[in-house]
């Protein structure tokens, strides 16, 4: 019992295995492709022949008892024995696959060969169905390898056969190709020709019809040069007219300029009227002056230009029509002043008869009074405060400035404009830098520097920065020249002179000219001038209530930048500048003026400044500084 019992075991441990998990079929055989998905071939377990042994040994020692051998029975068993031993070892080591597609001849027939050995010695020694399941399993595998291996030489005769096919296919389709590529270029040789013969035939109809054209616009040219030259005879009877036309409207501008200048003479800016001293002509005199810059403007461009046209006539006219209204505005004033004079006279005199009448019945009715003998006494002590009249006038000048602010809004606010910003640059430069270029060794330029200013002021184009500039150019403009050159000299004062104390000789010189001349810059002059520099007027600026710090030391002439008031010394060196400025214009005049007019601002006002300033308090530092200074250029022989 214990070999049968043994086999139990075997076969449940083999169905236990990875191959006894796999399922079998009887109709396998039949179906050939259902074993072709394998990849790996089937061999037996490395313990077949381990249990081959056992149930071999077993069934030898059960046979033993029961039959009696002879050693030539024992003989052929161990070898049957030792032949399955072999074949157990060789299925251990494993085969090579069967799916190879090349396997040896030699191979195949010792593998045949070991079959047909199975064959013989497995039915008479182990007859079971284990054994016979492993040899139908071997002969299946062989079948299969050389069906696969027929199968492989088929196809590789077919592929070889399609290749030479499609070899002869090709062929032909390339010699088909050659053929057609060769019919193309016959076809395209021959469209060549046709279209260079029906190229030159349209050429030679193009140029015969070239030379058609070529003869017609040839009569036609003729006609063109006929009639150019009858235009050109008629453009030059045209420019012949036009210039006669242009000659007599320049003899009708210079007669016109002539007339305005010889009205121009009529009004002298220093005439001073016996019984009207203080009539003030020099508003119609620089008016005067403009129409004759703006004639002679017009005169000049005309000139550059070629021939006057009828708006220049018409321009010109215009001024002559406002020159003439101007002098009989001119008139009208000063009769209207002379009767005035007539009437106040009038009225003083009638006054004055009247209080010598009360006098003499006062003297009747009271006896004369005693002589006091100590006299009057006058008050003792040092000013505080400027005199009232003084302050009139301070607050007059202020005034003007204001006014003269106002009269060019206009001009100084347009931020839209280009053209009126880039007049106002342009009038800004040329009455500030010619006073830039005066300094202490100006020498001979200074009457060049003046006859520019001069010009300018007067309504005549001048030349700055390349370009020609003239207070014509916009209504304003004069008002804006004269703030900006009163500015400037007060500028000049307080830095140029205030760093080289000899510039101030030659600046003063030419301010004072334009002065004598300009009157409205004088008095613009002395606004600046008071407001930069209190001293000169002289007046000590009293602290308001509600009035910052801030703002009262700006007011007695302080620099104050991001609320810190500038240096004492600083202070006191521009202070000292813009006083030397007004002392050498007081003592000053243009030499190449009129020397029989009286001086614009002078010696008198320099008295009555020294005066007032030694009558008022001093300050500390300031006064004995402007003082010195003033008395140090007055004192100079220039």
């Amino acid at each position: 019992m214990q070999p049968r019992q043994l086999r139990w075991e075997t076969l449940a441990a083999l169905r236990t295995s990875s191959k006894g998990q796999l399922s079998y079929c009887r109709h396998w055989l039949q179906d050939e492709d259902i074993l072709e998905g394998c990849m790996s071939p089937l061999v037996l377990s490395p313990y077949s022949g381990w249990v081959l042994d056992r149930v071999i040994g077993q069934s030898a020692q059960e046979i033993a008892p029961s039959r009696s051998s002879t050693p030539k029975e024992s003989t052929p068993r161990t070898n049957q024995s030792s032949s399955l031993e072999k074949i157990t070892s060789a299925s251990c080591q494993g085969s090579p696959p069967l799916s190879s597609t090349e396997p040896s001849e030699t191979k195949g027939n010792e593998d045949l060969g070991l079959l047909e050995m199975d064959q013989e010695v497995f039915p008479a020694v182990l007859p079971s169905k284990v054994t016979e399941v492993e040899g139908c399993i071997r002969m299946y595998e062989e079948m299969h390898r050389l069906k696969g291996k027929e199968g492989l030489r088929q196809r590789q005769e077919q592929q070889e056969q399609m290749v030479r096919a499609v070899y002869d296919l090709a062929s032909e389709q390339l010699k088909r190709f050659d053929e057609l590529k060769e019919l193309k270029q016959h076809q395209e040789f021959q469209d060549l020709q046709e279209v260079m013969e029906k190229s030159s035939k349209e050429a030679q109809g193009q140029q015969e019809k070239l030379k058609e054209e070529h003869r017609h616009r040839a009569k036609v040219l003729n006609l063109k040069l006929r009639e150019a030259e009858q235009q050109r005879q008629r453009q030059e009877e045209l420019e012949r007219l036009r210039k006669e036309e242009g000659q007599e409207r320049l003899r009708r501008l210079y007669s016109i300029q002539e007339e305005v200048l010889q009205l121009n003479q009529q009004i002298d800016p220093n005439y001073r009227h016996k019984d009207l001293p203080r009539i003030d002509l020099s508003a119609y005199s620089n008016r005067g002056n403009q129409i004759c810059g703006l004639v002679s403007g017009l005169i000049r461009t005309t000139s550059e230009r070629g021939f006057p046209t009828q708006v220049d006539v018409a321009n010109t006219e215009r001024a002559l029509q406002e020159m003439r209204g101007l002098i009989s505005s001119m008139q009208q004033e000063i009769a209207a002043a002379v009767e005035e004079k007539r009437r106040r006279d009038e009225e003083e005199e009638r006054q004055k008869q009247k209080e010598l009448l009360k006098k003499e019945q006062m003297t009747a009715q009271t006896p004369a009074p005693a002589q006091q003998s100590g006299g009057k006494q006058q008050k003792e002590g040092l000013q505080v405060k400027a005199e009232e009249s003084t302050m009139q006038w301070y607050q007059q000048l202020q005034d003007a400035a204001e006014q003269c602010v106002a009269s060019f809004s206009g001009i100084s606010n347009c931020k839209d404009n280009n053209e009126v910003k880039k007049i106002k640059t342009d009038l800004q430069k040329a009455a500030t830098i010619p006073v830039s270029q005066i300094s202490r060794i100006a020498g001979s330029q200074l009457r060049e520097i003046f006859d520019k200013i001069n010009n300018l002021l007067s309504g005549k184009s001048v030349q700055s920065g390349g370009r020609t500039i003239s207070v014509t150019q916009h209504p304003q403009g004069l008002d804006f020249v004269y703030y900006k050159l009163a500015e400037k000299f007060v500028n000049q004062g307080e830095e140029e002179v205030a760093s080289h104390r000899d510039a101030a000789f030659p600046i003063a010189v030419v301010a004072s000219g334009i002065w004598e001349i300009h009157p409205r810059v004088g008095d613009l002059f002395l606004a600046h001038l008071h407001k930069k520099c209190p001293y000169s007027v002289p007046f000590y600026p009293a602290l308001k209530e509600g009035t910052s710090m801030e703002e009262y030391q700006r007011m007695l002439g302080y620099q104050v930048k991001d609320s810190k008031m500038e240096e004492q010394d600083h202070f006191l060196k521009r202070m000292s500048g813009m006083i030397r400025l007004y002392a050498a214009i007081i003592q000053l005049r243009w030499p190449y003026g009129n020397k029989h007019g009286t001086h614009p601002h002078g010696l008198n006002h320099g008295w009555r400044w020294l005066a007032q300033m030694l009558n008022m308090e001093p300050l500390a530092d300031v006064t004995a500084t402007l003082l010195f200074d003033f008395l140090e250029v007055s004192d100079v022989d220039y």
